[in-house]
């Protein structure tokens, strides 16, 4: 029903049921793995009503036992979701629904879990906030970036009236003109990003 997928690696589609509604994924070398996606097959949909409760879990190097951390969640809807796991490995673990049922004995091998549950659960739960791939895309982030760069760049050489020394090579430009260009392009990348290409 479920597979996994790491960068550089086959695609895992061979989960361990440990109970009706929980599969586990081993992730050998879970120390060079960035992120990892969980998908559905395909092949069998959730129940309706239901979703996949997605976790990760990491040997505790204190105790070494697991630690289970909420990554997100796949439903029909949304069949497959990208995880960042990197930045998780010093983090706390919190509830989680595979008890000791599923604990790794090696301390290199992670654990990826989906744990089949109500979408009105799914829902109540809060995920690890790190583990979110950025969904702002890169290029909106660019375009901010280089809208707050322009606008810093022209307005640290403003100068008053008084201060203006006359310059007839020289051309001004009014840095309300550079103010007012900024905003429209702000409400205009906030209503369509891609309004650029028209």
């Amino acid at each position: 029903m479920f597979g996994c997928l790491v960068a550089g690696r086959l695609v895992q589609t061979d989960a361990v049921q440990v109970a009706s509604d929980k599969f586990v994924f081993n992730l050998p070398d879970y120390e060079n793995v960035n992120h990892v996606v969980v998908f559905m097959l395909g092949t069998v949909p959730f129940p309706a009503g239901m979703g996949g409760a997605v976790y990760f879990s990491f040997p505790d190097p204190a105790s070494g036992g697991p630690v289970w951390q909420l990554l997100g969640f796949i439903t029909n809807d949304k069949p497959s979701a990208i995880f960042k796991i990197s930045g998780l490995k010093a983090g706390e673990g919190g509830a989680h629904p595979f008890g000791t049922m599923a604990s790794s004995s090696s301390p290199s091998v992670a654990q990826v879990g989906v744990s089949v549950e109500a979408l009105e659960q799914l829902a109540q739960q809060i995920p690890v906030s790190s583990a979110a791939v950025s969904t702002v895309d890169s290029f909106l982030q660019f375009t901010q970036k280089m809208l707050d760069s322009l606008y810093n760049f022209a307005s640290s050489f403003a100068v008053s009236q008084a201060q203006m020394t006359p310059n007839p090579t020289e051309t001004f430009i009014p840095s309300s003109c550079v103010l007012k260009w900024y905003e429209n392009f702000q409400r205009r990348m906030a209503q369509n990003p891609n309004f650029w290409k028209n």
